[in-house]
């Protein structure tokens, strides 16, 4: 079976390079992305389609021209107090947070918010559930989960920062007897 991925389209917040799980909606650029994305997604076989609720991602399936199944676990990391604001925001607001974050960027669960691994765990489950109905499964997401899905085909979220997930881009996993793997498309 593969897990097709798609992130969705640059958004207003991605220009601002502001952490975002609100509802930001794409930019002329990342229309444009995904009318690009919709030409590419031709050469794919998916039998269902999953979705994450926020605006971004329904407007990117929208745009894709199609319908699925609204999923949670497959949301943007909830980014708490840290919302809407940029990294040089975020540091001089809440210095002592800050550090905590950088020195354990993985474990540290932003107040009001999810840690690295908290986000992992969802996406971990969530994967190895839709693993059983053994079909290809289409999802429309964010840069945070494929690259945890990609983490999860090593078993280990560490890599998560050997990941670039490009806006507008599709990303494969393939399950196949128990392994897993990641693919390109030719």
């Amino acid at each position: 079976m593969d897990i097709i991925m798609i992130r969705h389209g640059e958004t207003e917040d991605n220009v601002k390079k502001v952490y975002s799980r609100d509802d930001t909606i794409l930019t002329e650029k990342g229309i444009r992305q995904i009318m690009r994305t919709k030409e590419l997604l031709k050469k794919y076989d998916y039998e269902e389609i999953h979705y994450s609720p926020l605006k971004r991602t329904v407007e990117t399936l929208n745009l894709l021209g199609l319908e699925g199944k609204e999923d949670i676990r497959i949301r943007e990391i909830n980014f708490g107090i840290f919302t809407g604001k940029t990294f040089e925001e975020i540091s001089n607001t809440y210095p002592a947070e800050t550090k905590s974050w950088i020195e354990d960027i993985s474990n540290y669960k932003i107040p009001e918010g999810e840690s690295l691994l908290d986000v992992y765990e969802r996406v971990r489950e969530f994967l190895e559930e839709i693993c059983k109905i053994d079909k290809n499964v289409l999802l429309v997401t964010h840069d945070t989960v494929i690259r945890l899905a990609l983490c999860w085909v090593f078993d280990n979220p560490a890599y998560f920062y050997r990941f670039k997930v490009d806006n507008g881009s599709i990303s494969t996993i393939t399950v196949d007897h128990g392994f897993k793997y990641i693919r390109q498309k030719q």
